[in-house]
């Protein structure tokens, strides 16, 4: 069996949370296919390798299931321990507080964002200002954790840095379909700075389009803000592949 075949992703592309299980993959240079779902559709595959959620990521390690992401990149961290770099700190106390930051990341952002984007009802006001807080929030967290260097996990990419930057693919959508600045360099500088440098990081630049499409997947999905109206250009962008795509880890449809 090769090494591809052993592993396996199932996944759909705009998901964040797959784009975490992508990304520690691609950190520890473990080669893997990627098994796409269909949007609308859950494979007997994927119901099969996630009984109890019947969602999206699932890392098949061998034939053998994991669910959930963070508990996925935790396993791959843990399986290829050999291959750097670490994903998670040695330090324990180090280790609680970027799980604890993670938690807090889950807490906050998928919920706004699908609100922002019009596919959760709510408040959109309230949602952008719960973005904008956990934002600064986290710019305090990264001056703090990074010690002045370049990611969270100081000097190279780390747990917290992949919990976060999953998001910034739909961050950077949102701002385009709402017009509300979050990713906002006079408010959050350093994140903006950390976001641009890690976004170009050989393990993350594939695994994270560009925001235009993900403005197309919500186009194309009618999952889009109200107060966005598709352009032609949008419309005649739209390929083959964006009809293609998420359910997805424990909040339903793609955040």
């Amino acid at each position: 069996m090769s090494e591809a075949s052993a592993v396996r992703v199932i996944g759909l592309w705009p998901s964040p949370f797959v784009i975490r299980v992508l990304i520690a993959l691609k950190l520890k240079g473990v080669e893997y296919e990627f098994v796409e779902e269909v949007v609308g559709r859950k494979s007997e595959l994927l119901l099969r390798s996630n009984p109890v959620h019947k969602k999206i990521p699932v890392l098949l390690h061998n034939g053998k299931p994991i669910s959930e992401s963070l508990i996925i990149v935790q396993y791959i961290d843990e399986v290829w321990s050999a291959a750097a770099p670490a994903i998670l700190p040695a330090d324990p106390y180090t280790r609680a507080v970027q799980r604890f930051w993670a938690q807090y990341i889950d807490d906050k952002f998928p919920s706004a964002i699908r609100t922002l984007r019009g596919t959760d009802a709510g408040d959109k006001d309230q949602a952008a200002e719960q973005l904008s807080a956990a934002l600064a929030a986290l710019e305090g967290g990264l001056l703090k954790l990074g010690q002045g260097k370049h990611y969270f996990g100081e000097d190279s990419v780390g747990y917290l840095d992949i919990a976060l930057v999953s998001h910034v693919g739909w961050l950077k959508a949102v701002e385009k379909m709402t017009g509300v600045a979050l990713l906002d360099e006079a408010k959050v500088p350093n994140l903006v700075a950390w976001a641009d440098r890690l976004c170009a990081h050989p393990a993350v630049v594939d695994a994270i389009p560009d925001a235009d499409k993900f403005v197309e997947f919500s186009v194309m999905h009618g999952s889009f803000s109200k107060n966005y109206s598709p352009t032609k250009q949008d419309l005649h962008s739209l390929t083959k592949q964006d009809l293609t795509v998420v359910p997805t880890e424990r909040s339903g449809p793609a955040a």
